[in-house]
């Protein structure tokens, strides 16, 4: 291999270093969050809660999801199409039952008058769980594109970086998950 060739495979795809920068930012917002809500806590008038029975269920859909988009990314790889394309559909499916247990949670926090407004405490704890969502929701969509590319009829290019993308991103919003879910737990 020649000495360029070296060199190439050494840098990283810039969409690759763009998704790391936008990673960055979001520890970055989400570990302000957290800090601005442990500094809070110390206020007199706040309540703790219990977190709700349906955000543990969707701790369960968003891990075996990121399970799934593992297994997508290698049969993608191996040019097995039509696994590729069942991992990523069951990987859809999966993050749409996790908002779908979010709401669900949110519902029940509702019921026990645990609102946005009814506490700092709850605010953040909405704040917090509903930008996770949103991010969430903005990989689902992403995993959709993918999901519809795959079927497409043009000439296959098996360029394996818009997957690998998305699945970086979506391990990230799951380990993201599994961080907030320990620090909701922890600091009450």
């Amino acid at each position: 291999m020649s000495a360029v060739a070296m060199e190439q495979r050494k840098k990283i795809h810039p969409h690759k270093f763009t998704l790391w920068v936008g990673i960055g930012s979001l520890l970055m917002m989400f570990a302000g969050l957290t800090s601005a809500y442990i500094v809070k806590r110390n206020l007199a008038n706040w309540q703790t809660y219990d977190l709700p029975w349906f955000f543990w269920i969707s701790t369960v859909a968003i891990l075996l999801s990121s399970v799934t988009i593992y297994m997508a990314e290698k049969k993608f790889k191996q040019r097995d199409m039509k696994k590729y394309r069942g991992l990523l559909l069951v990987t859809v499916i999966l993050g749409v039952l996790f908002i779908t247990f979010q709401v669900l949670g949110f519902l029940q926090l509702w019921e026990k008058q645990v609102t946005l407004t009814a506490n700092v405490s709850y605010s953040f704890m909405y704040v917090i769980v509903s930008l996770h969502a949103a991010h969430v929701l903005g990989g689902l969509i992403a995993l959709i594109v993918l999901y519809a590319k795959a079927f497409g009829t043009k000439i296959r290019v098996y360029n394996s970086v818009p997957v690998e993308l998305v699945s970086t991103y979506w391990h990230f919003v799951d380990v993201l998950w599994i961080y907030l879910l320990i620090f909701l737990i922890l600091i009450r």
